[in-house]
């Protein structure tokens, strides 16, 4: 977290690149490696003049956008936590004006709901407390409104057009997400197979562009269904890959290894 201050966006650095990023449970902010990894990766990219993210948290259909107003608080959308995780906060700028461009990007024929009442979710704020801990780059959160990949690739493509403007387009999930099959709930502890196993399917298929196996992960990926008995930790994947340029073009992958056995391999795409 003491990472220089990125200098902000222009339209000299073209569009940013899209994210996909693991933010894993609130108490992953206390890993110094993850922060550090984080924190690098935010500095390396010029600050946007927004955030728009997708979290694995928020299911919600048609289409849904947050509060634009971020002193509604967050949502503390996890139990059995120690008190002091339910009391920190994250007050970034509201993002109207990208609101508003989100509708516009929507065919008319799909509707758009809004949720002003709906704060920052934990796979939201997580990361966004590593990467912009001062709070001062607006912020857009949208629901996930399927689980189905190539719907959610529509919508990514939707959004790419924000990148050329300065937005970030962000992801939330983590690549793997099995935790009903983990029998070692702590941080270090050794990955199980089936993890291992999912985690190089998608590191590969990352690194050549392969969107169609990706998509296909379902029937494909070694280590399921024990990799994702429940979906929406990958899905959010398929918004970032959708909002690239290039979709088959290589992955820059910019954390990997894991945290409590769970893969926490994240990256951008130009």
């Amino acid at each position: 977290m003491t990472e220089e201050r990125p200098r902000s966006w222009t339209e000299a650095d073209g569009p940013l690149p899209a994210l996909y990023l693991g933010h894993g449970a609130p108490t992953l902010v206390d890993d110094e490696r993850w922060t550090a990894e984080l924190a690098a990766w935010a500095s390396r990219l010029p600050r946007p003049r927004a955030v728009l993210i997708v979290s694995a948290h928020w299911e919600s259909a048609p289409l849904t956008i947050g509060a634009t107003d971020h002193r509604v608080g967050l949502t503390y959308d996890f139990y059995g936590f120690p008190e002091r995780y339910y009391r920190v906060t994250y007050v970034p700028p509201g993002a109207p004006e990208l609101a508003a461009t989100v509708r516009a990007l929507v065919p008319d024929t799909e509707p758009v709901a809004e949720r002003a009442d709906y704060g920052l979710d934990h796979g939201a704020y997580v990361p966004l407390l590593v990467m912009y801990p001062e709070a001062d780059v607006p912020v857009l959160q949208i629901s996930m409104p399927t689980l189905d990949p190539a719907r959610l690739f529509a919508l990514g493509r939707r959004l790419r057009p924000l990148r050329e403007e300065g937005v970030l387009v962000v992801g939330s999930g983590f690549l793997t997400h099995g935790l009903p099959f983990l029998r070692d709930f702590r941080p270090q502890a050794a990955p199980p197979g089936w993890s291992r196993e999912f985690d190089a399917w998608a590191a590969e298929a990352i690194a050549r562009g392969d969107v169609e196996e990706l998509m296909a992960f379902r029937e494909r990926a070694p280590g399921m269904p024990y990799a994702h008995p429940t979906v929406e930790h990958f899905a959010p994947l398929f918004v970032a890959l959708g909002a690239a340029t290039d979709p088959e073009a290589p992955a820059e992958t910019t954390v990997e290894g894991f945290w409590m056995g769970l893969a926490k391999r994240s990256f951008q795409v130009g």
